[in-house]
């Protein structure tokens, strides 16, 4: 079967999240990915054991799921012959990937200038911290960022401390804004025969995410910069819930019918009737007391039985489901959102995240888990670069190569 991105080759020359994710995200729909790693360590992902002190098990899942589906070549850039072989596959590629910064990469004589005069349909990608213009130089780490965007400020209760969402969200939000504009960059290419340079800083990325509340700010609201407390929204039917197990989240709109719908669903006569309640003007100014009502009931019930209760009045909602619930999802392995890898590492097969986008035509696939350190050196240089075994032999005794 055909792959969407099939006969696209990329260079990947990132390290730990952003950069790496992007070019996952390529590799996962065909495109040829070639990681390129110093050879003494690799990629600094590869040393990963463990995330923010918790073990991650018997195997690299930090580094070996973001590298799904690449090829791995090895080579010293400090040398002259390593920084040939690398024009070399300039040449010869279509994208030239990496997250480090545009002032290192010039340094090491991989500017954009400087490639895109080797190869001027060359797309060259960079996934900075801050974006491509300004003063702004300092490291980057995804919580960094996301203190910086303003996000952190307005998630957790009123007068507690910023929460930071977690889960190397501003990394991945980043690596997908990466992968989009690489494909835009490579239609406008196949139209033009000309390739560019392109962006997609963390900041930015984080930045989008925000939306609508950033948006809402810059358009005059200023109170969706604040800390909102749950117990206070205006509208209590779009809400979080406690029972005996699970938080519930309940999201329907303010009106008589949908009210009654949700008071049907909890069971009780007294709510529906209550006086304070009785239109959406009143709900809206006895919030306070409404949520603590419905808090009172709700926490006195099972989530099963809650949720059995909203499902059955056609009351929007959904279970705060942890980690373990839903790993066993079925909605979510039917749609390859969760996949079965083989694991060269631990010799068998473990679950990975999944494909975001479901194409049916060309859908995308997980064929392997990331490479071992230069794995597809000798085969790449003599396949791909058209290199003799006596030259190959050459660039190992000069230190180019392994």
């Amino acid at each position: 079967m055909t792959s969407a991105l099939e006969g696209i080759r990329v260079i990947d020359f990132t390290v730990w999240f952003q950069g790496p994710v992007s070019a996952q995200y390529l590799a996962d729909f065909g495109a040829e990915v070639i990681k390129v790693e110093n050879p003494k360590g690799g990629d600094q992902g590869r040393g990963v054991r463990s995330m923010k002190s918790l073990a991650i098990g018997d195997w690299n899942q930090y580094f070996l799921v973001i590298n799904r589906n690449k090829k791995s070549i090895a080579i010293d850039l400090k040398t002259a012959e390593g920084q040939e072989i690398l024009y070399r596959m300039v040449e010869k590629s279509d994208v030239f990937l990496s997250n480090l910064s545009p002032a290192l990469l010039a340094k090491m004589n991989l500017s954009y200038d400087k490639l895109s005069a080797i190869n001027p349909r060359l797309v060259y990608a960079t996934n900075t911290g801050y974006g491509r213009f300004g003063d702004v130089a300092k490291p980057s780490f995804d919580m960094t960022v996301q203190a910086l965007t303003g996000a952190m400020s307005r998630l957790g209760e009123p007068g507690q401390p910023p929460i930071y969402m977690g889960m190397g969200s501003g990394d991945a939000y980043g690596g997908i804004m990466s992968a989009m504009g690489i494909a835009m960059a490579i239609y406008q290419r196949n139209k033009t025969g000309k390739g560019q340079c392109l962006d997609a800083s963390l900041y930015g990325a984080q930045l989008y995410l925000a939306a609508p509340y950033l948006q809402s700010y810059l358009a005059g609201n200023k109170g969706s910069a604040l800390q909102h407390s749950r117990k206070t929204v205006e509208n209590p039917l779009w809400n979080l819930y406690p029972t005996a197990g699970k938080w519930v989240y309940v999201c329907e709109d303010n009106s008589d019918e949908r009210f009654a719908a949700f008071c049907k669903a909890l069971g009780s006569d007294a709510l529906a009737s209550d006086a304070r309640f009785n239109s959406a003007q009143a709900r809206a100014e006895n919030n306070v007391a409404l949520i603590a009502a419905i808090d009172a009931i709700t926490f006195q019930q099972a989530d099963s039985e809650l949720l059995a209760a909203l499902a059955a009045n056609d009351i929007v909602h959904s279970p705060v489901n942890s980690y373990a619930d839903v790993v066993k999802d079925e909605q979510a392995w039917q749609n390859n959102y969760f996949m079965k890898a083989y694991c060269e590492e631990v010799k068998r097969e473990v679950d990975v995240r999944g494909l975001p986008v479901t194409l049916s035509k060309t859908p995308g696939e997980v064929n392997t888990l990331g490479p071992q350190l230069g794995q597809d050196t000798e085969l790449l240089m003599m396949d791909l670069l058209d290199y003799e075994w006596e030259e190959i032999e050459a660039f190992k005794a000069k230190g180019a190569i392994p």
